[in-house]
């Protein structure tokens, strides 16, 4: 089956039951899209590979834990890819030893799939219609991987409005994404 043939909820019901060749084909079609969130946030190849490692395990050991009903399935593995990276980070900053950069050690960047490039124009001709507010709190949140908390330190505003500003900018996003 080619990406256009099937469905984020046929594919992931065939891992549901098994089929690790249905494992394959979405590892295959957003592995490059993992790793890049990943390396991103943890500016290390090895650390970043580990979590495409746990992001397709929890798929492969949970594959309920996706409900195609609110959304699809490429958004949903960049959110568990996030939460694992920073908590990757969070345990790359309390060891001794300091992340190995990104750019030493030759990493190869992961082949994208065109549409994929096509998603992320869009993505980023939508980012630049937020509120610049909204669009750096987003930023803060999903590329460098801050939580809440600390880009309100880095900010000086109140939590709840680094909150509502990152609510409000994924509420937009989501909407036009999903059109």
């Amino acid at each position: 089956m080619t990406r256009q043939s099937w469905s984020d909820a046929e594919v992931v019901g065939q891992i549901c039951q098994g089929d690790r060749s249905a494992l394959v084909r979405v590892y295959d079609e957003y592995s490059g899209l993992v790793y890049g969130i990943a390396l991103r946030i943890l500016r290390s190849a090895e650390a970043a590979e580990d979590v495409v490692q746990d992001v397709f395990l929890q798929l492969w050991r949970n594959p309920s834990a996706f409900d195609s009903q609110r959304g699809k399935l490429a958004p949903w593995l960049a959110v568990i890819t996030r939460h694992k990276a920073v908590d990757a980070l969070r345990k790359l900053r309390l060891s001794a030893d300091p992340p190995e950069d990104a750019s030493r050690g030759g990493t190869e960047a992961a082949e994208t799939p065109s549409y994929a490039l096509a998603d992320a124009e869009k993505a980023k001709t939508l980012m630049a219609r937020l509120p610049q507010e909204q669009r750096r709190a987003l930023e803060m949140a999903f590329l460098d991987g801050l939580t809440h908390g600390e880009i309100a330190e880095r900010t000086g505003e109140p939590l709840g409005t680094v909150k509502s500003r990152i609510r409000l900018g994924l509420g937009f996003l989501r909407k036009e994404l999903a059109v």
